[in-house]
């Protein structure tokens, strides 16, 4: 029951809100307390299902299964990979719900948006049914577009529509492949699933060979899902605008947790149910993963908006995730957790760094802002401490998840990693630009004058969040110890696959097909 508890508290939460009645200040402020305070019992709560787990035993732990409907099984379970984005998610919500303190537009709704959301986060996470896990995957886009649609910036419409649509097709594929696996398998169980052998045998479709047969083919409908979901170039460009858009709040959960149910999702399936799928496209993934990181990096160093930047620079931190994933081996799969962990703390915290001075002077155009380590130096350590975070700077988390894909993918593609290091460099000079020109120089905008530092609530928001960069740097074990050997075990099926299906494989097998 630990799980389903975990999962469903904060939609208990929202449904005592939606049970207050009133507008009044006093009412405001219960909104207020409930929504934080359902948030960290379910982060204390979750901290119960780490303190039962094993790390060591690589199988799905804590299991919940009873039927459900039409036959189906209510099921959940976490392994070494699952088990780290639970506690991400119930981490940093309180976090969220406490930025969002000045809120004054239907805030009731507001709260209970957020608080559905993280049931459904936590659900895409510890659901070990295929049908479970999908409406768990597509309900989540329902508040967030909400939260974009109603919450967000003048061009919010089109931003919230352009989300949904993105993310809502990108699935539709999904769908169809867990039909077909249904027919293949006869049951919806992950865990079995996992252990079941689809057709690896090639075909041809309008005279073009298919390696790998059902494999490949499921492969790409998964990938469809998941690519948008990172968001992978060339389908990322939802996620500048829902970013600008979005309340700075929504922004946070959209980086740190929901963009990383995309990699979970080729963690949980691509990986280990379609080995050999993964074996014939993992170049072209690579290679998509290299380009999206040294694209994203250069139009990053264009952006005039803080907001864009730090959104671009998102995109190209997910190329190092799926990098290290189809690397296919322990280094990368290790560090492909890790950056996404990483990732979930910095971009939330740059994010928020952003909304702090935005709530002051309501624009986040570069040129608006200079000098402000004249007025707020508290804000100008922590933005300097993130901003170094995001470039990799050694002893942040930032350095161990680049590090560590970067080390996976060499060892795959030397070619992917001397062109994907390049982006480090880039991050580098985007960060740093932003750094100088908002933080550093004279204060040239008379309007900045009267601008105050961070208040008390601002530093507790991001003390949290400093603490887990520097000891996930220095101590980058806490994670690795809980991933590895699940990760070694999801990756035995793999290596079968790139004995048996290589590239000497593939092209063996092209040029039979073709001659036949």
């Amino acid at each position: 029951m630990l799980l389903s508890l975990v999962t469903f508290l904060p939609t208990l939460g929202a449904l005592a809100l939606l049970l207050l009645r009133g507008d009044d200040e006093a009412a405001r402020r219960n909104i207020k307390w409930i929504a934080f305070a359902t948030t960290s019992i379910t982060f204390v709560a979750s901290l119960f299902i780490l303190a039962r787990f094993d790390a060591a035993n690589p199988d799905f732990q804590l299991v919940e299964q009873r039927a459900w409907l039409l036959g189906l099984q209510y099921k959940l379970g976490v392994d070494g990979i699952s088990i780290l984005f639970v506690l991400l998610t119930t981490f940093l919500m309180p976090l969220v719900i406490a930025s969002a303190w000045d809120v004054e537009v239907r805030l009731k709704e507001y709260m209970v948006a957020f608080l559905l959301l993280e049931t459904l986060m936590i659900g895409v996470f510890v659901a070990l049914d295929l049908v479970l896990f999908y409406l768990f995957f597509e309900g989540s886009l329902i508040p967030m577009f909400l939260i974009i649609g109603i919450w967000g910036g003048a061009n919010r419409i089109y931003a919230a529509f352009k989300f949904f649509l993105y993310t809502f097709l990108g699935s539709v594929f999904m769908l169809v492949a867990m039909v077909v696996m249904f027919g293949q398998a006869g049951t919806t169980d992950i865990a079995a699933l996992l252990d079941f052998n689809f057709s690896t045998e090639s075909f041809r479709i309008l005279n073009i060979t298919v390696v790998g047969g059902l494999q490949t083919m499921l492969f790409l409908a998964f990938f469809a899902s998941f690519a948008v979901k990172m968001p992978m170039w060339p389908v990322h460009t939802w996620l500048p605008d829902a970013h600008v858009q979005a309340p700075t709040a929504g922004s946070v959960v959209l980086a740190a947790i929901l963009l990383k149910m995309g990699g979970y999702g080729f963690l949980r399936f691509s990986l280990p149910m379609f080995p050999v799928g993964s074996e014939v496209l993992g170049p072209m993934v690579l290679w998509l993963s290299a380009i999206a990181i040294v694209y994203a990096s250069l139009v990053a160093l264009v952006q005039t908006d803080m907001k864009k930047l730090v959104a671009y620079s998102s995109v190209a931190h997910m190329g190092f995730v799926t990098m290290g994933i189809f690397a296919a081996n322990q280094q990368g799969v290790d560090g492909a957790v890790f950056q996404m962990l990483s990732h979930g703390f910095i971009s939330g915290a740059l994010f928020l760094i952003v909304g702090v001075i935005y709530d002051r002077m309501h624009t986040r155009e570069i040129s608006a802002y200079g000098g402000l380590m004249n007025r707020m130096p508290v804000y100008g350590a922590i933005f300097l401490l993130f901003t170094m975070a995001n470039v990799g700077l050694p002893g942040t988390s930032g350095f161990v998840g680049e590090f560590l894909t970067l080390i996976g993918t060499f060892q795959a593609n030397t070619w992917v990693a001397a062109v994907a290091t390049t982006g480090v460099i880039l991050s580098a000079s985007y960060a740093l630009w932003l750094y100088r020109r908002v933080v550093l120089g004279q204060m040239v905008n008379d309007a900045l004058r009267g601008i105050r530092d961070m208040t008390g609530r601002e530093k507790a928001i991001f003390a949290p969040l400093v603490v887990m960069t520097i000891l996930l740097g220095v101590y980058p074990s806490l994670v690795t110890d809980i991933v590895g050997p699940t990760a070694e075990a999801m990756l035995g099926p793999v290596q079968d696959a790139q004995a048996a299906f290589g590239p000497e494989t593939q092209i063996a097998q092209v040029e039979e097909g073709a001659e036949g």
